[in-house]
């Protein structure tokens, strides 16, 4: 098919602008342009994303579309979007052009939402989302905008996911979809593309925060004279992270202008997208982006009509947690064992198959596109002096709100885990937050009112990372979690060289032995001088930050660790060879239901006698405690 034109997207736009019925943004805009444009039109958004899609939203969009067509309504659309960001409360619909938000909406509620609301104009109140509950502003009709969790949010990486259809080429070009390709191919030279980034002031967000900018200028040389490469990381593979996976499920159009922009930039006309195959929603929704947008010409030979050509292949990982690093990602491209290799040369200068290739992660990608349209005078303002623009976090543990935001850099993390993410759920204290995932470090309660950026976090022992942002409690123990994440960098590593292979393994040895009460404070010195040569000498990225969670908990949670040791005690009750459960003898009723439910068969005692519990036999699940309804059993 030939290229489409400026002319052609242009029309498109203007057509399917009038279809949408401009959802979101200003919502009395919104309804006010809806109404001008198609008078009663309503979309439905019904969240298609993964963590709706496995609490049933198929059955729900199914009961919608039925519903509907029973009503005879033709002036209703349903719409399969992706994810809104409050993923606790789905599956999630909300109605447009009021911007009503409901949330855990089953098949069975659906008859009514029709009724009620898309016939009879009233909002079902008991499915909308309340944040309010138990207040006197209970039940008070909210939109989106208006509640604490979206408030503070800016959406730049995310600003189409739960907007539109991201099967819909059509729907990405309504919302100037690929207006920022036909911008640079048209109006701006490579070096004004490049300038344009390094001015914006965006830094990776993948993990090393490597000015984006800066990594295209080194690739840009010889531009025609060698075979460059852009690549994309999905590899997403920090535990409770999925800040790429979403905008790949919501917004996939915007990965692959991005990554033609970028091609243009350096001179590069091949592209390849590294996602791993646990995410299939994600690459069944990226390839059909890519099938429309050879379609429409927007990917392939002569974009646009000029003499620019770029194409990209969509190459599936295993899953390897190392292939997430640079280079291991580029072997495993190119068909090998995804191992690291030594830097430099870097592959700006020697990357997929040894030539010079640039490689961004989802998020990085997302940005480019409004950078372009939208000047890099405005992606600096948001932010902070060295960490520019917004950051989506996957916000997750002990929190109210788990979900997905996005949030100017600078933001304090206070704000994130008590407004946004509406504070500690039963009354328990905020006690840390792990930022980067196993490459990060634990924030404690001391540093709540620290701006986040790149060298804010840095400072304090953690990282950025991609964006996981793990909140804990004082349930949680803080050698436990530096166990967990150790040990699946133990799991993961590629075992190519000796610090992170063997150094890491006997880190977790130490860890396991203080877990057990069965260390020395010998050993948490051998621990602290052994995670930092780990991270001096490993070879690449994830050897060089798998010490951080076990450094920073150390740096600030030291006695929790010493009353492992020198008092045989878990502070938190969860390291279970330091646990004792007993029985009061004055709350026991003896109703025997703890003996009964105990699988060790450890709980003796007549009926309507106090019990008691055989520590040599007690495996410590805690099932009698959980069971006992007199409080009677108790934990130390």
């Amino acid at each position: 098919m030939a290229s489409k034109t400026l002319q052609d997207l242009a029309a498109i736009r203007e057509k399917m602008q009038r279809i949408v019925g401009l959802r979101g943004g200003d919502e009395a805009a919104a309804a006010a342009a809806a109404e001008a444009i198609d008078p009663g039109r309503i979309n439905i958004m019904i969240c298609a994303g993964t963590g709706c899609t496995a609490s049933m939203s198929g059955a729900v969009s199914a009961a919608f579309t039925e519903e509907i067509e029973k009503a005879g309504l033709t002036d209703v659309k349903v719409v399969k979007t992706g994810c809104f960001g409050l993923c606790a409360m789905g599956p999630i619909v909300v109605v447009y052009p009021d911007a009503s938000f409901y949330c855990q909406v089953k098949a069975e509620d659906v008859a009514e939402i029709v009724q009620e609301h898309i016939v009879g104009g009233h909002p079902v109140k008991r499915l909308l989302y309340d944040e309010d509950a138990g207040t006197e502003d209970a039940g008070k009709h909210k939109s989106m905008s208006d509640t604490s969790f979206y408030r503070k949010q800016m959406r730049v990486a995310l600003r189409n996911c739960g907007l539109i259809n991201p099967e819909n080429i059509d729907e990405y070009i309504a919302y100037d979809g690929y207006k920022a390709l036909g911008k640079v191919l048209t109006e701006m030279s490579p070096d004004e593309v490049i300038e344009t980034v390094l001015a914006s002031g965006i830094r990776g967000r993948g993990g090393a925060g490597f000015p984006t900018g800066m990594k295209w200028k080194f690739a840009s040389g010889a531009r025609g004279e060698v075979q460059k490469y852009v690549c994309c990381n999905a590899d997403e593979g920090d535990p409770g992270a999925f800040m790429d996976r979403s905008v790949l499920e919501g917004d996939p159009h915007v990965v692959l202008e991005a990554m033609a922009i970028a091609g243009y930039a350096i001179g590069a006309d091949k592209g390849y997208i590294y996602v791993r195959a646990e995410y299939p929603i994600a690459v069944q929704r990226l390839s059909i982006a890519l099938a429309q947008a050879h379609e429409y010409g927007l990917i392939g030979q002569n974009i646009f009509g000029t003499d620019f050509s770029f194409d990209v292949e969509i190459k599936l990982g295993a899953g390897a947690f190392v292939c997430g690093e640079e280079t291991a990602l580029m072997t495993s491209i190119e068909g090998h064992r995804g191992e690291p290799r030594p830097r430099p040369p870097f592959p700006a200068v020697k990357g997929l198959f040894e030539s010079p290739t640039i490689l961004n992660n989802v998020e990085t990608y997302a940005n480019i596109p409004r950078i372009i349209l939208n000047g890099a005078e405005w992606y600096s303002s948001i932010g902070t002096e060295k960490s520019k623009g917004t950051k989506v976090f996957a916000l997750g543990g002990k929190i109210e709100n788990i979900g997905l935001v996005e949030v100017p850099m600078g933001t304090t993390l206070r704000e994130i885990v008590e407004e946004i993410g509406g504070g500690i759920p039963g009354g328990h204290e905020f006690k840390a937050a792990q930022t980067g995932g196993p490459s990060g470090g634990c924030i404690p309660a001391s540093h709540l009112d620290t701006p986040i950026d790149y060298d804010n976090l840095v400072a304090i022992g953690s990282m950025m990372g991609s964006g996981g942002l793990i909140v804990m409690d004082e349930t949680t123990c803080m050698v436990d979690i530096a166990r967990f994440f150790l040990e699946f960098t133990v799991d993961e590593s590629c075992g190519k060289c000796t610090p992170c292979r063997v150094g890491n393994r006997r880190m977790l040895e130490i860890l396991e032995k203080i877990a057990q009460g069965k260390a020395s404070i010998e050993d948490l010195d051998k621990l602290d001088s052994l995670a930092s040569y780990i991270k001096a000498n490993s070879l690449c990225g994830l050897g060089q930050t798998a010490p951080n969670p076990v450094l920073s908990t150390i740096r600030y949670f030291r006695p929790e660790y010493e009353a492992h040791i020198l008092e045989k005690r878990c502070p938190a009750g969860v390291c279970k060879a330091l646990l004792t459960y007993k029985v009061d003898a004055e709350k026991c009723k003896g109703c025997t239901l703890c003996a009964k439910k105990c699988p060790a068969e450890a709980i003796s005692g007549a009926v309507k006698e106090a019990h008691t519990i055989d520590i040599d036999k007690c495996i410590k699940c805690g099932v009698c405690m959980d069971n006992c309804k007199f409080d009677a059993i108790s934990r130390s």
